[in-house]
């Protein structure tokens, strides 16, 4: 019975002693590879990390820069380097033409640091993505709506930035082709004889795009399909804002000849669509012009706003000048 006894004693301190060698075998390697992995992690100080990735920036290592820039901020999330590492890597994606990236690590930088100096050139850059992915006017617009969404906020968020005046010029160029491709589905529906969608079409450019080139041609055609419906009011009250806007257009030229033919001439009236519309610039109302932009220098350490392409150059159907908002008498241009 006494071995019996003893022979468990001594297997269970046996294994009480293996059990603390694996455990001190076990500490000893999570520990090398806990060293080996900050060792990993952290290869270089921040300020090397950022010239290495600045390097292959100026190289034209677009994708390569991105990602050395995001290794900064990874591996060193509070260095001074890792905030600008941010900003630089949605500029080296938007370089190598990845937009989704771009315009991911743009908005992260704008979430996390939006009342530091950079943060206008990050918005911009995903302002800058989403402009360089629109369609022309024949084709779907959605990027064109996303990227006027960003310009208008870049232009409220940061007015004196040094890229709120190219901000401006691409918002004209972002509107003008939406209304062209409104323009392109009010014909379409024009042709099919569906008068009434036509006429929503065209509205939807008097009413939110009335700084663009497409609206003569949408007050005659709004007159134009009212007159066959025999809607002859909302037709007087489309050529009447016509010709008070744009008394030399041939559009008017030819709604007043369409009028005329149906016995009829240009009459504004009161309770239509147009008055209700444009109840803000009523008759001796002038429009108010918008402040001019006045850029600041941009940061010498990043890049400029001459650094960006240019806008896409879209053709005859895209107007570059900017007009003042319509009235219901004629205005002066800025």
């Amino acid at each position: 019975m006494a071995l019996w006894t003893i022979k468990p004693a001594l297997s269970l301190r046996t294994g009480m002693q293996w059990l603390s060698v694996v455990a001190l075998v076990i500490a000893a390697g999570c520990s090398s590879s806990n060293d080996a992995a900050k060792k990993a992690l952290n290869p270089d100080p921040p300020d090397k990390m950022y010239a290495q990735a600045d390097s292959l920036l100026n190289k034209g290592s677009y994708s390569s820069a991105a990602k050395a820039f995001e290794d900064i901020d990874r591996d060193h999330p509070y260095a001074p380097e890792a905030r600008r590492a941010m900003v630089m890597a949605a500029y080296a994606y938007y370089k190598a033409g990845k937009y989704p990236e771009a315009q991911a690590a743009g908005k992260r930088y704008t979430v996390m640091h939006p009342g530091t100096k950079d943060a206008a050139l990050a918005h911009h850059i995903v302002a800058s993505s989403n402009f360089d992915e629109i369609n022309d006017p024949h084709r779907d617009q959605t990027a064109t709506r996303k990227a006027l969404t960003e310009l208008k906020l870049l232009v409220q968020r940061y007015p004196d930035s040094p890229y709120g005046q190219q901000a401006l010029n691409r918002i004209r160029i972002a509107e003008d082709i939406l209304a062209a491709s409104e323009m392109n589905v009010g014909r379409y529906y024009l042709e099919r004889k569906n008068f009434v969608g036509a006429i929503n079409r065209f509205k939807t450019v008097v009413a939110e795009y009335q700084t663009t080139p497409q609206v003569e041609e949408a007050l005659y055609r709004i007159t134009e399909a009212n007159m066959t419906l025999g809607i002859v009011p909302e037709a007087q009250a489309a050529a009447a804002v016509l010709g008070h806007n744009y008394p030399s257009s041939q559009w008017y030229q030819r709604a007043h000849a369409l009028l005329k033919s149906g016995g009829v001439s240009p009459n504004i009236g009161s309770g239509n669509w147009f008055t209700k519309t444009l109840k803000g610039l009523t008759p001796g109302s002038k429009a108010q012009p918008q402040p001019a932009v006045q850029p600041k220098a941009p940061d010498p350490g990043l890049p400029s706003p001459d650094a960006m392409p240019p806008p896409k150059d879209w053709g005859p159907t895209v107007s570059r000048p900017g007009r003042p908002p319509m009235g219901l008498t004629r205005t002066t241009t800025q």
